[in-house]
C-alpha cells in the first residue's frame, strides 16, 4: 500500500485489480473518497490506496525512464539523464544509491521505488521525470 500523501500527479505505481497488477500513471486524486486515478494501458481507473503498490527501482525501470547506463570496471554503475546522475556502488544493489543534480547531492540507503525517484528528481530539477 502507498499513502496518498506520498504520490504526485505523474508518478508511476502498480495497482491490483482482481488479482492482476496494472502499471499506471497517477492522473488525479479524490481526497473525499480517498481514491487515486491511474491511467493504464486500457483506460483510466480509480483505485483505493490499499490497492496501490510501488514499483521497485531497477535497471529495467531506469531504462524505461530514459536513463543512460555506464558500467564501471569496479562493479559500480552510473545512470545519467541530462545533468542528473544516479550512482550505484554495486550495479546490482538498488538499496544504496547516490543521486545528484548540480550542487544537490543525496545519499539514499534504502531500496528506492520509481515514484520516490520521480519525487526526488522533481524536487532537485523542478522537472517531472516521465517515460517518453
Amino acid at each position: 500500500m502507498i499513502k496518498m500523501q506520498e504520490l504526485k500527479i505523474g508518478d508511476y505505481v502498480l495497482a491490483d485489480y482482481e488479482g492482476e497488477n496494472w502499471e499506471g500513471l497517477v492522473k488525479d486524486f479524490n481526497f473525499d473518497e480517498k481514491e487515486v486515478c491511474l491511467k493504464t494501458d486500457v483506460q483510466d481507473f480509480w483505485f483505493k490506496p490499499e490497492s496501490l503498490s510501488p514499483i521497485p527501482l531497477n535497471d529495467n525501470q531506469l531504462q524505461k525512464l530514459n536513463f543512460v547506463k555506464q558500467e564501471n570496471e569496479d562493479g559500480s554503475a552510473k545512470y545519467g539523464k541530462g545533468p542528473f546522475r544516479l550512482f550505484l556502488q554495486d550495479k546490482n544493489d538498488f538499496s544504496n544509491i547516490e543521486i545528484w543534480y548540480r550542487e544537490d547531492r543525496r545519499h539514499l540507503t534504502h531500496p528506492l521505488n520509481v515514484h520516490e525517484l520521480q519525487n526526488h528528481y522533481q524536487q532537485m530539477t523542478k522537472v517531472n521525470l516521465t517515460r517518453n
